[in-house]
């Protein structure tokens, strides 16, 4: 059986983005969440059907705001006064968290296993052990810079379990 695991590229991210929140995004490479941003940033635990981890993904808290705002029509201020204060609001919480169980349709593919959105941990929430160890491990990964039009940019990094 060949491994049908394979790492979104940029382009199924930015389509993704602007198909969710019907505005233009860039996409690029950027650099990994660092530890120091791991506690403010929002954390999407992604299983396969034997709740095995399959994936981690990590928003910066500015990319975490600003996606937020924009998917739920909010202003731009909202974001950024999110930012300004160092926390995700309830509401581009919410938002987020739908985000991420949208971001599940990059990891599942046909003849791979069924991928689900387990947990989504929010900025000042304990983050599993394991689950941090995957987000922050090398190899199988790929690290972004996604620009909302109109909103901001903020990292994200999509890590494998190997």
């Amino acid at each position: 059986m060949s491994d049908v695991t394979v790492l979104p590229g940029t382009l199924a991210v930015r389509n993704l983005f602007e198909d969710l929140l019907g505005r233009e995004v860039t996409v690029s490479p950027g650099e990994p969440l660092s530890a120091d941003e791991i506690p403010t940033s929002t954390v999407a635990i992604f299983v396969d059907s034997a709740q095995n981890i399959y994936a981690v993904l990590g928003m910066e808290l500015a990319l975490a705001a600003n996606a937020g705002a924009a998917l739920g029509l909010l202003p731009a201020g909202a974001a950024e006064d999110s930012i300004d204060d160092k926390q995700l609001y309830p509401n581009l919480a919410e938002n987020v968290g739908e985000l991420c169980n949208v971001l599940t349709s990059l990891l599942n593919r046909e003849g791979g296993p069924h991928i689900k959105l387990h947990q989504v941990v929010y900025p000042g929430e304990p983050l599993p052990g394991d689950a941090r160890a995957h987000l922050m491990a090398l190899g199988r990964r790929v690290d972004l810079l996604v620009d909302v039009n109109r909103y901001g940019k903020g990292k994200l990094s999509l890590s494998l379990a190997p």
